[in-house]
């Protein structure tokens, strides 16, 4: 599935709905040194694979908000949006919670459910879509993240 569009009031009918489940993303070690680079956090649990061995999780895991970076492209798979939308902006969360590593090499995926649709004034529609980032052969999932999207509409 892609990108929907639907009216408003379909929308809202699909609130507390699952909207899907992507599938499995490997977090490797390259695109953890990439962010690394990029947000200049070369903390040893995240960069250095000698040192992270001997560490609490016995390699190197991804940063937090790497997997918080990764919502934008898990939602490109099951996201709804108002018809007319002219175009959309991130709008922030309610609430984070990083729960669980996601170690070196781990697959994760993200479970999207729509959470609120709500109508603004001037054409703008709030959407809030509650992600689960679940990790292959893990229990508890990576993160759990309410996130909210203004779109603004014609």
């Amino acid at each position: 599935m892609a990108i929907q569009a639907m009216p408003v009031e379909k929308m809202k009918e699909r609130v507390g709905q699952e909207l899907g489940v992507t599938d499995w993303f490997q977090m490797d070690q390259d695109r953890i040194n990439k962010f690394a680079d990029c947000t200049m956090d070369h903390q040893w649990i995240h960069v250095d694979e000698e040192k992270a061995a001997q560490g609490p999780f016995g390699q190197t895991i991804a940063h937090g908000y790497l997997t918080i970076s990764l919502l934008p492209h898990f939602s490109a798979n099951y996201a709804l949006l108002p018809e007319g939308t002219m175009m959309a902006i991130n709008y922030g969360m309610n609430r984070l919670r990083l729960i669980n590593p996601v170690k070196s090499d781990a697959k994760i995926r993200d479970r999207m459910v729509l959470t609120d649709v709500v109508e603004k004034k001037g054409g703008r529609v709030l959407v809030t879509t509650t992600h689960t980032i679940e990790i292959e052969g893990e229990d508890k999932p990576a993160l759990i993240a309410e996130v909210l999207s203004m779109f603004f509409t014609q």
